[in-house]
């Protein structure tokens, strides 16, 4: 029976598969599991209550096996965190496919997702743990600082200098929200069950979110910005107030149904307290771990009297196919890396906003695991940074080739109504044809591996999302293949808001002349 061990990524330029692209997808997911990345390595749990890269030991290590056994024209099948069969494809095919965590809609409950789980045949893949693309507080890092930078720009304060956020949760997802305020100009004060090191002009407080939130109340501590990223996705990672980490922990083992309705009676606390702040004058908005959902269904009818994240700040950029780019140095070596930096900017010269934030995560994240990046890029710029990279590979300014993926919360590659289809134009909220078509679309243009799973973000029944990664390894056929799926990968966000009426996605698609047959 395999065991838990600690995990590394290999580095350097000798690799153990019959070639990158298969090594890429061994690489990161090893990489995933580097205790400098993953919440639980030793659970195979990367981030987000329970968001794993494999199912068991023994099945990561099957798939580490597969991988290095792994012809150049072969695809690799992965059910939930299990390798299931490996089939003849072709040289441009991605290299793996996954699936996790989907489940008939009918049967789509948290109820039986627990009981499949524990019978050993499901795994929860979050959107980029179970998809190997996981990069650490970087990864979510990025979009909490835009988020975080359109509030304020929309309230005309230019930045958060001289204001007061409120928060909880530093997880995995979580913890980036201290770095993305104090990035922002602002103050922080974040709520927690555990310690956390705290970073400067942030506060953390040990405590729990549905006590210390009402009791600001109390006090009258009325903050500028109100939100929250606890695990209320999943009840059973929340931890009801009224008991410390340890009580809850025995409690969520002996009694897992029990447990369960307390954390949805605190979280019905939690949004009371968030409802009160925005009738004192707070600008509170939910983001996107399904709290309001959890608290309604815990009889807080008003629950969605605050806005989610997107609708309130993030549509406008995925009406442009703007979204998460992200990329890793397959080779370990921080030089890479930053040789990609300069390239960003060297690209992009006249995006003051992006040169900004890449000099200030220079400064300021430190790498988890192999060195990686994440900007926000758009329809037409992902194919120009692919490009580049593979150019560089070429020439040999960079040791290794580079990997280039993106989170699941992208402009066309989620169906999640409590968060990114939240409020859409037409009404399709919960349709999720399009992260299938995305999914699709990304696979036959050659992406390395292409994912899709269930639940991410906010929870088993409540979301759809599609995920694709692809390797810059300096040759022209990686070449054709990113400039493809970098162009179709934005190109289905434009498309969908195209599809929900958005007249900015409309008019930016007849401007750069994306083929819409009914636009």
């Amino acid at each position: 029976m395999s065991t838990p061990r600690t995990v590394r990524a290999p580095r350097g330029t000798q690799i153990s598969c019959k070639s990158w692209l298969q090594e890429a997808a061994l690489r990161m997911l090893m990489n995933n599991l580097d205790p400098e990345v993953a919440e639980k390595p030793e659970e195979l749990i990367i981030y987000g209550g329970r968001g794993k890269a494999a199912r068991n030991w023994e099945a990561f290590d099957a798939i580490v096996a597969s991988l290095r056994r792994l012809e150049n024209d072969e695809t690799l099948l992965i059910q939930s965190g299990k390798p299931v069969g490996i089939f003849k494809t072709h040289p441009d095919a991605p290299r793996v496919l996954l699936a996790n965590s989907n489940i008939v809609p009918a049967w789509a409950t948290q109820d039986n997702f627990d009981k499949w789980e524990r019978q050993g045949l499901i795994m929860f893949g979050q959107m980029t743990a179970g998809s190997w693309i996981y990069i650490g507080t970087q990864g979510i890092l990025q979009g909490t600082y835009e988020t975080l930078g359109s509030l304020a720009q929309q309230k005309g304060w230019g930045s958060l200098k001289g204001r007061f956020v409120l928060s909880a949760g530093l997880g995995g997802m979580g913890g980036a929200q201290p770095l993305a305020v104090t990035m922002n100009q602002g103050v922080a004060l974040i709520v927690e069950d555990a310690l956390k090191k705290g970073e400067p002009k942030s506060i953390g407080l040990i405590g729990n979110a549905a006590d210390v939130y009402p009791e600001l109340v109390v006090r009258g501590v009325i903050p500028d910005v109100v939100t929250d990223q606890t695990p209320a996705h999943d009840p059973l990672m929340y931890v009801p107030n009224g008991m410390n980490v340890d009580e809850a922990a025995e409690l969520r083992q002996r009694d897992p149904v029990g447990y369960q309705a307390h954390s949805m009676q605190a979280m019905a606390r939690h949004v009371e307290a968030m409802l009160t702040f925005q009738r004192k004058g707070s600008v509170v908005f939910d983001y996107g771990n399904n709290l309001r959902q959890r608290a309604f269904d815990a009889g807080v009818k008003n629950a969605f009297d605050y806005p989610g994240f997107v609708p309130a700040y993030i549509r406008p950029l995925f009406c442009e196919g703007k979204g998460p780019f992200r990329w890793v140095a397959l080779s370990g070596d921080p030089k890479d890396l930053y040789r990609t930096d300069e390239a960003i900017l060297e690209l992009f010269p006249e995006n003051e906003p992006l040169a900004r934030w890449i000099r200030m995560a220079q400064k300021q994240v430190a790498f988890q695991g192999l060195p990686a990046r994440i900007c926000w890029l758009g329809y037409g710029e992902r194919a120009r940074a692919g490009l580049k990279f593979n150019e560089l590979v070429a020439a040999g300014e960079i040791s290794a080739p580079i990997v280039i993926g993106r989170d699941h919360l992208d402009a066309g590659s989620v169906a999640s109504p409590r968060r990114e289809t939240e409020g859409m134009r037409d009404g399709s909220d919960a349709i999720a044809d399009w992260p299938l078509l995305n999914a699709l679309v990304n696979a036959v243009n050659g992406a390395t591996w292409v994912s899709i799973h269930h639940g991410g973000g906010v929870g088993i029944g409540y979301s759809i999302h599609a995920g694709q990664v692809i390797v810059a390894d300096g040759t022209p056929e990686a070449a054709k293949r990113l400039e493809r799926v970098l162009t179709s990968d934005p190109g289905t966000g434009v498309m969908r808001h195209v599809d929900a009426g958005y007249p900015e996605a409309i008019e930016f698609a007849k401007k750069h002349e994306i083929k819409i047959p009914m636009i």
